[in-house]
């Protein structure tokens, strides 16, 4: 059964809910509220991925999370996901407890690779055609589902070769990153063309909704479309209303 991700952005300038969750108990008492909507696990991230957006170190990262993080972690074991690219911030992060690491770059970094084998973390991959989310987004852009589908399968291999245990893997498209509308579209179908893997679908508040009319409200729409093509999670922004999609 499908199982909701509920989105929690502890940042200044994220374009939908940028500065709403970034002090600490403002944070805290929002991931509660995803946890009461129906949430499964809750994905921290503390910086921004649009467009232009100003990346961070990972010095400012940690920043942003070390007054959030290990309550979320320590009231809620095994069910917090970290959105970062940063090897850095998830060692540190992992010293606190179960963390699920989510790396929108789909670990291009070598030394993210390494601290994940290394602490043996669950992990979400997913597929981006290029170093970092900003070069991402300024193309070229994929428009072929294949290249998604191998890229993920020989990243999670390489992951595998290097000794993580399968079951500690969920793969993710990678909805918005360097992707054509059309493919992003394709995309909320993404699961059916993996059918042994366990697939993420992230298309909470993305652009190409709205291209393809499909932004009214909290996207159920989309959600439909991927709850029925076998997808085990959704990333989503707006838990409460999805919830009622599972039945």
């Amino acid at each position: 059964m499908t199982q909701l991700v509920g989105i929690l952005n502890v940042t200044p300038d994220s374009f939908s809910d940028g500065g709403k969750f970034f002090d600490a108990e403002t944070a805290i008492a929002q991931a509660a509220q995803l946890f009461a909507d129906g949430a499964a696990l809750v994905d921290v991230g503390a910086e921004s991925t649009r467009p232009g957006a100003t990346p961070l170190t990972h010095e400012q990262e940690w920043q942003r999370l070390e007054h959030i993080l290990p309550d979320l972690v320590r009231r809620y074991p095994n069910r917090i996901s970290l959105d970062t690219y940063h090897p850095q911030t998830v060692r540190r992060a992992l010293s606190i407890g179960e963390v699920i690491v989510n790396d929108v770059t789909g670990m291009n970094n070598p030394a993210m690779v390494d601290a994940v084998i290394e602490l043996g973390a669950r992990c979400i991959v997913s597929f981006l055609p290029a170093i970092d989310p900003q070069a991402a987004h300024q193309g070229p852009l994929v428009d072929d589902i294949e290249v998604v589908r191998q890229g993920l399968l020989d990243k999670r291999q390489l992951l595998i070769d290097r000794g993580l245990n399968p079951d500690r893997i969920i793969l993710d498209p990678g909805i918005g990153f360097g992707k054509t509308p059309e493919l992003n579209r394709q995309l909320l179908r993404f699961a059916a063309a993996m059918p042994n893997e366990v697939v993420m679908i992230g298309y909470s508040r993305k652009r190409f909704l709205g291209e393809h009319r499909m932004e009214t409200g909290p996207n159920l729409e989309a959600g439909r479309i991927a709850i029925a093509s076998g997808a085990a999670f959704l990333r989503v922004h707006d838990v409460a209303a999805h919830r009622a999609l599972l039945g």
